[in-house]
């Protein structure tokens, strides 16, 4: 197995540390701004991102970034600062317990958006997976 190419181990660790992230983001925005505690993660993800890209020698683009990646990769940016600063005011008002498995209704919205937009196979088990999702997140907000 390749693991530089295999996006499960990426995807694993992404849900590791986006559940790392609750309750981190839980403890570190008490008494603090949601906004400014946003301010600060902000701030910090730009950081290990540069010293990342400056680590791996990857500043340069391998070729030409076209205009409409720039326009997405733009939009991209605003969605998740517009998700970040609801995050965090819900982890400051509400429980992590409650917060995070609503936050995670994020799969169902983009099962639902992938097949609108993207036209990507409706399959069984992505519907299946899908609505045990939202069925699970229910389920944990409401006893």
């Amino acid at each position: 197995m390749n693991l530089r190419q295999n996006w499960v181990l990426f995807a694993l660790g992404s849900a590791f540390f986006a559940g790392l992230t609750a309750l981190l983001g839980k403890l570190g925005v008490a008494g603090i701004n949601s906004n400014l505690a946003t301010f600060v993660r902000t701030v910090v993800i730009l950081g290990v991102t540069a010293l990342l890209l400056s680590a791996r020698g990857e500043w340069k683009p391998t070729a030409p970034i076209a205009a409409h990646t720039w326009v997405f990769l733009v939009l991209s940016g605003i969605a998740t600062g517009l998700s970040w600063l609801c995050y965090y005011r819900a982890l400051q008002l509400g429980p992590v317990t409650k917060v995070a498995p609503i936050d995670k209704l994020s799969v169902a919205f983009a099962i639902v958006l992938g097949l609108v937009f993207l036209h990507e196979s409706v399959t069984w088990p992505v519907l299946l997976g899908g609505a045990l999702i939202v069925a699970g997140s229910i389920v944990m907000i409401a006893f």
